[in-house]
């Protein structure tokens, strides 16, 4: 049944899904429009917020782009080149390819979501050169995984809430990972994602005829001329002592922050551990250089269209409109009804606003007196919230742009088998908000 439902969701998406640049245009326009239509704020009063928050994601964008190239580098390093090689071979056919890379990438961004998006990919990648497998569903596979994150070990908003200080602390206090990311019903749910996002996507795997290979060609790096040094910078550049005095520092650092300091996870030390793991693992400067190369090509999208989503986000958050979208579902809701409410307008509010910690900026002034006021649990609203903002990024382009990039496809070509993930999901997680 779930190939027979894949089949036209994949054929509307490829007809109808634009470009993901294209998309985050018509999103502007869809976002002033409202703005202006429903909070009644003039053109130039929009054109304001937006221009002055278009830049406000640059810090976050070059982390965003950091991920892909750091995490590329690490990838193509010949170690692990060698490890995923045999991880892969653990699958001798397509249905297991499939379930494979998914379980991989729902364990991984458990752990850390840029750490999900990254091995997700590059593990999909190496299943393709080894397995003949359709490879938008490889793709699309991996990119699902993605699902599980807001409820990981790096979820924004349940950190956020246990961190002292926090904006809201005044009114909800400081909540322990122990009654979001580690509470039964948020462990339900991630175990029976756990379960059915591999189960889904290896149901939709197409016929033989119907599936679309890459030439496996296409996925191997291109070959690098090798010649003996000699000029005194080529000995510099094929160093591996220069490399290693560097790498290893770095890698002593980390230890440090971990161990020493009690230190997490969080985009910057996952960068500086692909980074640095990357130097050491490459061996030399040169072949650290060539791997930069070919994971440049892919950060275009992540470049031009991040700021957009910033200038979007500073719509919807200064004109109101964010906050009226919010009020309009609790409005309905009662103290049972209040979590689903909750999950239902975050996935909304997430195509405009793809930023976890930005969402709940957003919704926890509306979310949190209603829970009050409900008598409902504030954990559940806030994870609710959370789930809200991971559900919906199976249908927002945003955050497959690093995936894309290292896989070589389009939006169109995975989203149709993400649509069906969107719906089973979806479902999943609001009977374990609502029943849980």
């Amino acid at each position: 049944m779930l190939k027979t439902l894949s089949r036209p969701a994949v054929k509307l998406v490829e007809r109808y899904l634009p470009d993901p640049y294209i998309f985050v245009l018509l999103l502007t326009l869809v976002a002033a429009a409202a703005a202006i239509g429903v909070e009644r704020q003039t053109p130039l009063a929009v054109l304001r917020y937006w221009g002055d928050g278009f830049w406000n994601l640059l810090t976050f964008s070059m982390q965003m782009l950091l991920v892909l190239v750091t995490g590329f580098m690490l990838a193509s390093s010949p170690p692990v080149k060698r490890l995923l090689t045999r991880l892969a071979s653990q699958a001798d056919n397509a249905a297991k390819a499939i379930v494979l890379v998914s379980v991989v990438s729902l364990a991984a961004s458990w752990i850390n979501w840029g750490f999900g998006l990254v091995v997700g990919a590059l593990f999909a990648k190496e299943l393709a050169r080894q397995i003949r497998v359709d490879y938008r569903l490889l793709i699309a596979s991996a990119y699902s995984g993605f699902i599980v994150w807001h409820g990981g070990l790096a979820g924004s908003i349940p950190l956020v809430i246990a961190t002292e200080g926090h904006f809201a602390a005044d009114r909800i206090g400081v909540i322990p990972t122990t009654e979001t990311i580690f509470s039964l019903f948020n462990l339900a749910i991630v175990a029976v994602l756990f379960v059915v996002v591999p189960l889904v996507n290896r149901l939709m795997l197409p016929d033989e005829n119907e599936s679309v290979y890459v030439e496996r060609d296409k996925l191997d790096d291109a070959p690098r001329p090798r010649h003996l040094p000699s000029r005194p910078a080529e000995h510099l550049e094929n160093s591996v002592t220069l490399s290693w005095l560097v790498g290893i520092p770095g890698l002593l650092f980390l230890l440090d922050h971990f161990l020493l300091r009690g230190g997490g996870l969080n985009l910057n030390i996952v960068n500086f551990l692909f980074l640095f793991l990357a130097l050491v693992l490459h061996r030399t400067p040169r072949q650290l250089l060539d791997s930069l190369q070919e994971a440049v090509k892919g950060g275009a999208g992540i470049v031009i269209q991040f700021p957009f989503y910033a200038g979007i986000m500073a719509i919807m958050v200064e004109s109101g409109l964010a906050e009226t979208l919010s009020e309009g579902f609790v409005s309905i809701a009662d103290a049972d009804s209040l979590p689903f409410w909750s999950f239902i307008s975050a996935g909304v509010l997430n195509l405009f606003v793809p930023s976890g910690g930005g969402q709940w900026a957003v919704q926890a002034p509306v979310m949190l007196p209603a829970a009050e006021a409900l008598g409902a649990s504030v954990p559940k609203i806030a994870m609710a919230v959370a789930w809200g903002d991971a559900w919906t990024n199976l249908l927002q382009p945003f955050w497959a742009l690093p995936v894309l990039a290292i896989a070589g496809l389009k939006a169109k070509d995975i989203m149709g088998f993400c649509l069906i993930q969107l719906v089973i999901t979806g479902a999943i997680i609001a009977l374990g908000l609502s029943f849980l």
